[in-house]
């Protein structure tokens, strides 16, 4: 009688484990992305990539006792490296991390002058590691990143408190001319919290087969509308992607924009 051999059995359950831990991971990806529809698509994004790393370490730890080797040892060994990678990577890591926070949160750009406690400067750059600024006597002041989430920043710039900069990560999948066409219009039936002086702009910074790094700037008519803008800011460009998933390729475009 023909049977499976004992070393070939473990394999097969291993590469089942690895199968479904994929299929998990997909299906979780989609959970987290649900529940935080509302929030910024940057980082539903991020969490997204979070639960995907998470399950296939889990995923990979079952498989690998499936095959008989020791879990102890490759749990170990995972938290020396990681710790390792931490303790090495530590300034880089808060730093872009910061730069990251700062995207989304920090009332700044390119072009504003900014006081952050004993440095004051014309903004010229802001990298994944540091932001440059320009002083008044024509010295570059550089800034790690992780300085934003200690120091209290002072934005000199007139009116600078009317700008909201939302960043967004469209995936290629959904078309570009489309999506902006659409939130302009849906940004229209907000033009009573906005200040009509100033359209909402779309710029884009980078583009990549998978995705392109958009940035939607809009200009509030009062300091106390900033949140309840951001947030259905937020909620229209969710809404707006959903929709862009399920137009048909051969349905009608919009003619692109200029940036």
């Amino acid at each position: 009688m023909f049977g499976i051999p004992d070393l070939v059995l473990p394999l097969i359950y291993a590469a089942i484990i690895l199968a479904a831990t994929g299929l998990i991971a997909w299906v979780a990806s989609l959970v987290i992305w649900g529940f935080m529809r509302q929030s910024n698509p940057q980082v539903t994004a991020a969490a997204q990539r979070v639960g995907v790393v998470i399950v296939s370490l889990v995923g990979v730890v079952l498989a690998v006792q499936e095959v008989g080797v020791s879990v102890d040892i490759l749990l170990l060994v995972i938290a020396l490296l990681g710790g390792a990678a931490i303790i090495a990577l530590r300034v880089p890591l808060e730093n872009f991390g910061a730069k990251y926070f700062a995207d989304v949160y920090s009332p700044f750009k390119n072009g504003d002058t900014i006081r952050v406690g004993e440095h004051t400067g014309k903004v010229i750059e802001i990298n994944a590691m540091s932001t440059i600024l320009l002083s008044e006597d024509d010295r570059l002041i550089a800034l790690p990143n992780s300085v934003f989430l200690r120091e209290a920043v002072m934005n000199l710039t007139p009116l600078a408190w009317k700008e909201l900069a939302v960043p967004i990560a469209l995936p290629s999948s959904i078309d570009l001319p489309w999506f902006e066409s659409e939130m302009l219009k849906s940004l229209s039936k907000m033009r009573h919290r906005l200040d009509r002086r100033y359209p909402p702009v779309f710029t884009t910074r980078s583009r990549s087969a998978q995705s392109s790094d958009l940035l939607l700037t809009v200009m509030v008519r009062r300091p106390e509308d900033r949140d309840p803008v951001l947030a259905e800011v937020n909620t229209r460009l969710t809404e707006a992607m959903e929709r862009g998933r399920s137009v048909p390729a051969n349905a009608p475009r919009a003619a692109p924009s200029g940036h």
